[in-house]
């Protein structure tokens, strides 16, 4: 926002430059040459005055001719003086070693001069080569012409005070783009800061950290009544998504006491019951289980809803990670006939939150377990293969695996590959859901690939490398 409002002041100062700075330009341009030209005339004028006896007599006097010399060179023109034939008895400039004599009459100004009307103007010199500025005005003694005199001066002289004038011009509009910049800088940042702060205070309110709120706002009235309004938003959310939690957990622990007494009566009925009537009680009991996991796991995804942004990502050894959870869960798959692998090579880092780690593939590996309840046997595979900047967990199974359609849904919420699967490790349909919030929790992505073999390969992308951090 900072570079937009900056670019903003910039364009503006060099629309409203543009628009004062180049007419002045060209109107300085013009006026220094209606200048140049009113001085000419005027030192024609003078010299002709001064040089007419002279003229007239067919001879300058010396002291004359010294001071039209003098004014030449001091004031950087050329001075010409002709008699009333056109011959040149003056030429402060010679273009040869000596022009006195030189015939001057063919010249479109001194033909002006002479017929008594003053000429200004600027023409191409053949002789010189380059373009003149020039006054040629008559010489006349009691009302009579005796010749003419002419001055000029090169346009490169004159072109050379426009071309400074220009350059004052473009310094001027050079400073005044740097201290429009740098007042521009300042008046950005003291609008800009508090829009970024609002905005970085959304974006982290946004990833879960509902406690975050935008302090000392500066800025326009505009900008403070956006971070009231927000705070105050934010308060009323973070107040929603606390009832909601806390309604889930009061829930979630109102439901599980009644439950366990409902399976227990469940159990006590068992030497009770008839034969013909103990596929019921087990069915009822399975229910009851289940109703059990599905109240667990909605506590699980309202606390993975959350991220809950107090908990510390931590560096962890993968190797020893899966290893860690191989041990805990392959007497459970020696119950099943299933035997849990490991295929990590050493020096692999997880950045990762301890406990969401841990559940996320206790998650994955209970889901492996059940997709080969039916199987009698099989294996498991808990692998991991560095990135370029993370690192992958995977979770392969034998199972009978997944569709390309089932795969893209194994995510949503309640979603069973197997509607009629109800027992088992997982079994509430929240599994795979709860996982891939608390992946994301930790700034990681979640997929399901086919395994080799047929079986599935859940895949856990999180930020790590290939060494352990210097302590």
């Amino acid at each position: 926002m900072t570079k937009r409002l900056l670019l903003g002041y910039i364009a503006i100062t060099l629309a409203v430059l543009a628009v004062l700075a180049i007419p002045f330009g060209i109107s300085n341009q013009s006026q220094q040459r209606r200048i140049l030209q009113y001085k000419l005339e005027h030192d024609a004028w003078v010299e002709a005055a001064r040089l007419a006896d002279g003229l007239k007599e067919g001879k300058l006097d010396p002291a004359t001719e010294a001071v039209a010399r003098k004014d030449s060179i001091d004031k950087g023109f050329r001075v010409v003086a002709i008699d009333s034939a056109g011959l040149a008895m003056l030429d402060t400039r010679p273009t040869a070693d000596k022009s006195e004599g030189r015939d001057f009459s063919n010249r479109p100004e001194f033909k002006r001069a002479l017929s008594g009307v003053a000429a200004t103007g600027r023409r191409y010199s053949s002789t010189l080569g380059t373009d003149l500025f020039y006054a040629a005005v008559p010489a006349n003694t009691n009302g009579v012409n005796v010749g003419a005199v002419r001055i000029t001066i090169e346009s490169k002289d004159v072109d050379a005070v426009i071309y400074r004038a220009w350059l004052a011009l473009g310094g001027v509009a050079i400073v005044s783009l740097g201290a429009v910049a740098g007042i521009g800088v300042i008046l950005a940042r003291s609008f800009a800061r508090p829009i970024n702060d609002l905005e970085e205070t959304a974006t982290a309110f946004g990833a879960g950290q509902l406690s975050r709120r935008v302090n000392r706002v500066r800025g326009p009235s505009e900008v403070r009544s956006l971070a009231t309004s927000f705070n105050r938003t934010a308060d009323r959310l973070e107040d929603l998504v606390t009832s909601q939690e806390q309604f889930v957990a009061d829930a979630s622990h109102q439901l599980r006491t009644p439950l366990t007494g409902m399976r227990l009566r469940l159990e006590n009925l068992e030497s009770d019951v008839s034969p013909d009537a103990r596929d019921d009680l087990d069915a009822a009991i399975g229910e009851v289980d289940r109703l059990s996991r599905v109240v667990d796991g909605l506590l699980a995804l309202a606390r993975a809803d959350r991220r809950d942004s107090n908990r510390s990502v931590q560096s962890h050894d993968a190797l020893n990670l899966l290893v860690d959870r191989r041990g805990t869960w392959q007497p459970f798959a020696d119950e099943r006939n299933v035997n849990i692998q490991v295929d990590c090579p050493p020096g692999l880092v997880v950045m990762a939150d301890p406990d969401r780690i841990t559940q996320v593939l206790d998650n994955l590996i209970a889901n492996a377990l059940d997709a080969m309840a039916s199987q009698g046997t099989g294996w498991i595979v808990l692998g991991a293969r560095p990135g370029t900047h993370d690192i992958t967990l995977h979770v392969l199974d034998s199972g009978p695996g997944l569709t390309s359609e089932q795969r893209a849904r194994a995510f949503d919420r309640f979603w069973r590959a197997d509607p009629r699967r109800r027992n088992g490790l997982g079994g509430s349909g929240l599994g795979l859901a709860i996982v891939d919030k608390l992946v994301q929790a930790d700034g990681g992505s979640t997929r399901l690939d086919e395994a080799p073999g047929g079986g599935v390969d859940a895949v856990v992308t999180l930020p790590g490398g290939l060494a352990l951090p210097q302590p």
